[in-house]
């Protein structure tokens, strides 16, 4: 079940969260080893073939669950309740569609691997782009700390705009809809758990893939992201 009602979180997330009966996502889940919607760890699956233990590959992407990051973590700026965001939620999903895809297919991220829609996503950058704008009036200005690192990774001019303007580099047109399934990978290590994963999670990957709904997520103090609420798009 969802995160308790009287929780306390430091951050807040819009995500995409996969549907929690389906192969595909029951499987990636626990590849990761956190289960979201229980705020509890899962159990690997035993994958052949990998070159390194599941919880090393999957150390980095594990506290923020399956997902795929609509609008990034934020704290709540002062004078922002949970209550209103929960509210604002509802009120923007009520105004947003639904979005089908041809499917979801596994993919390289430089040297992370992902899964991604196949067909075309401009209505999908699009919701994305009315999630961060929508609700940016929760988001308390990110701490000098955070924008350097951010920036150590070497930003983009337009990147570097985004983080001014909305706290985090890679949203609007630097938006891609990806959801995390490594922390990066030694380059001799990238092929073998691609393969792996195509082997055992391809065959249950979507097609047609479809995101019916969004889902607010709070980040526990331990960095854990539990799963508040579920809303549908229907716009």
């Amino acid at each position: 079940m969802p995160a308790e009602a009287d929780m306390e979180f430091k951050r807040y997330a819009i995500y995409y969260a996969p549907p929690v009966a389906a192969d595909w996502s029951r499987f990636a889940t626990r590849w990761l080893g956190w289960d979201m919607e229980t705020g509890a760890g899962a159990p690997h699956p035993q994958v052949a073939g990998l070159p390194r233990p599941v919880a090393e590959i999957t150390a980095t992407p594990r506290k923020y669950g399956l997902h795929a990051t609509i609008k990034p973590p934020f704290r709540l700026a002062e004078g922002m309740t949970r209550d209103g965001l929960e509210a604002a939620c509802a009120d923007l999903c009520a105004t947003l569609a639904p979005l089908a895809f041809d499917g979801l297919v596994l993919s390289r991220l430089g040297r992370f691997l992902a899964l991604r829609p196949s067909g075309d996503q401009t209505a999908l950058s699009v919701l994305a782009a009315r999630a961060v704008e929508v609700l940016d009036r929760f988001r308390a200005p990110a701490p000098e700390s955070e924008l350097a690192r951010r920036r150590a990774a070497g930003l983009s001019p337009a990147q570097e705009e985004n983080l001014l303007r909305w706290g985090y580099p890679y949203v609007m047109e630097e938006f891609r809809f990806h959801i995390t399934l490594t922390g990066k990978l030694a380059k001799g290590d990238l092929p073998a758990v691609e393969d792996a994963l195509a082997r055992d999670l391809g065959p249950l990957l979507p097609a047609p893939f479809a995101i019916p709904d969004l889902a607010l997520m709070g980040e526990d103090d331990t960095g854990r992201f539990h799963l508040i609420h579920r809303y549908a798009l229907s716009g």
